[in-house]
């Protein structure tokens, strides 16, 4: 009899199990999170309730930037095609925002459009009006970087007054929806135009607490010459420290991202090397977006816990019958010390609170006896996911990341265009130096190692370790580089050094002097030929 109860009892004990991580953090949210978001009114105050699509969305990247700095320029870089909706000039011509995503066909999807589509991410933006979605739109193409991430063009961003006022919507609200949401923000800057105008700064303070998202880009850098080069970086850090206020500098990339010849070509080196580090990072954002949707779940659990706390404190706080609105008005003036106090009884990090001025003006339009008193059930549901089934999630990442690994990164536009061709970064040089020749590459310079070799006197041939490294440290190489030469050189493994080894030894050395790294195994065609067989 009620043997069902059993049942029941039995399966609310039992661990769930999820098919990946991102069907979990779905459910967690749902069962857990979500009622106590809709309980305080989180969404009317921080951000808008996430759905299915939020999760099982492709890495996004957003572009922000004044005018003329390269956005829309990047993205055809990147894919190595145009976009529908493209427009490229001197001018402000990007006036809208542009989702461009993967689509069997080439289209254009409207604003007003594209946020009833249940199966995109776009849904909440609805909330920000017409004047909006009427300059928001998604270009679909078939193009195969897009089959890995998508990317968000932005306006481009003037300076004064008058041009924010003209948006008709909420410029700054929108970056920060979007920058919630997005694995990578790129703060674009034109190496001409290192001004930050009113609206940028507004811009960038909107996207503050998504500092691990930010990468900086200063475009455009082959117009300028070395010397050139080295003050506007600085000025460029100078103005970005007054902005952003954290001690931590972020990581800036120099380069010129666009398909014309450089007109100054002595950085070419500097900016080839920056692109690859660049690429590096967009290519590592599928591998690593189950554990970004991961962490930015715990961090707005960690928000609405303590807008809870807020919000109930108000709800405590407030008079049953007179006096309500006087009330409210002293609670809102003294949020600061209600911030204090609940910090104190709750031991919550001073970081975890919202920012105080905004959320006074929030509660400014908020009916405070419609608020709700504390309800510990739902703070424990939320402390029980962050301590115990998040772990379990977090348990799933390595193998989901040891899949992606397995399969291929961001592929395809420019990050295809120079990998295997003698083109890509560092072919041709250093180790990768006569590779595909007929001849032995260490033999062009080979009179010069033969002649140290015979000064060392060598016994049957060979030169001991001893007398190898009494010659080697002269090259004032740290042990821990020689040591990688030696058993790169020692190819027989003997513990001695004949003379094509003695000559490998040195050509080594040589490519570390050089500026270039020894690689971790020593590539075919610098085995010296009369030891091929080993």
């Amino acid at each position: 009899m009620f043997s069902w109860l059993g049942k029941d009892e039995r399966r609310k004990k039992e661990p769930e199990v999820f098919a990946n991580v991102a069907e979990g953090l779905k459910k967690l949210y749902k069962t857990r999170l979500y009622p106590l978001e809709e309980h305080y009114k989180f969404h009317d105050f921080h951000s808008p309730a996430l759905d299915g699509a939020d999760f099982d969305s492709k890495p996004m990247i957003l572009l922000v930037g004044q005018y003329s700095t390269g956005k829309t320029t990047f993205i055809r870089y990147l894919l190595e095609s145009d976009f529908p909706g493209i427009r490229i000039g001197p001018e402000p011509t990007t006036d809208r925002f542009i989702a461009v995503m993967h689509g069997d066909k080439e289209g254009v999807i409207p604003g007003n459009a594209l946020v009833v589509d249940p199966s995109r991410q776009y849904r909440p933006l609805s909330k920000f009006g017409n004047a909006f979605l009427n300059r928001f739109q998604c270009s679909t193409l078939d193009n195969p970087v897009l089959e890995s991430i998508s990317i968000i063009d932005t306006p481009g961003i003037l300076s004064g007054e008058k041009h924010r006022i003209d948006r008709g919507y909420n410029f700054e609200g929108i970056l920060e929806w979007f920058a919630e949401r997005v694995d990578r923000i790129v703060l674009l800057f034109d190496a001409h135009k290192l001004d930050i105008s009113d609206e940028f700064r507004r811009a960038i303070n909107a996207l503050k607490g998504y500092d691990d998202k930010i990468r900086i880009v200063l475009n455009k850098a082959d117009m300028i010459n070395h010397q050139q080069l080295m003050r506007v970086y600085g000025a460029l850090m100078w103005s970005l420290g007054k902005v952003l206020n954290t001690p931590e500098v972020c990581r800036v990339y120099i380069g010129s991202f666009w398909d014309q010849p450089l007109h100054f070509d002595m950085n070419r080196r500097l900016f080839e090397l920056e692109e690859q580090d660049l690429f590096n990072d967009i290519q590592s954002l599928p591998r690593y977006a189950a554990l970004r949707k991961l962490n930015d779940l715990i961090k707005r659990a960690r928000l609405a816990k303590v807008h809870a706390y807020i919000i109930s404190q108000l709800k405590k706080e407030m008079p049953s019958m007179f006096g309500k609105e006087s009330k409210k008005k002293e609670l809102i003036k003294n949020l600061g010390d209600i911030y204090a106090n609940l910090q104190r009884e709750h031991q919550i990090s001073p970081g975890d609170f919202p920012n105080l001025e905004r959320m006074q003006e929030q509660l400014q339009h908020h009916d405070f006896s419609k608020f709700h008193i504390m309800k510990p059930k739902l703070i424990e549901h939320v402390d029980h996911m962050l301590a115990n089934e998040i772990s379990k999630l977090m348990q799933m990442i390595p193998h989901e990341e040891a899949m992606m690994n397995d399969s291929p990164a961001v592929q395809g536009g420019a990050f295809d265009g120079v990998g295997e061709s003698p083109f890509g970064i560092g072919r041709g040089e250093g180790a990768d130096a006569g590779r595909g020749e007929e001849e032995w590459v260490v033999a062009k310079e080979r009179y010069h190692y033969d002649d140290s070799f015979d000064k060392l006197g060598p016994l049957n041939g060979k030169i001991t370790g001893a007398v190898a490294k009494s010659e080697m440290v002269k090259s004032k190489l740290p042990n821990s580089v020689l040591g990688k030469i030696w058993k790169h050189a020692d190819v027989d493994r003997d513990g001695m050094l004949d003379a094509d080894e003695w000559a490998l030894a040195n050509h080594l050395i040589k490519i570390k002097l050089d500026g270039h790294d020894i690689p971790n195994e020593l590539p075919d065609h610098l085995v010296p030929p009369s030891k091929r067989g080993f």
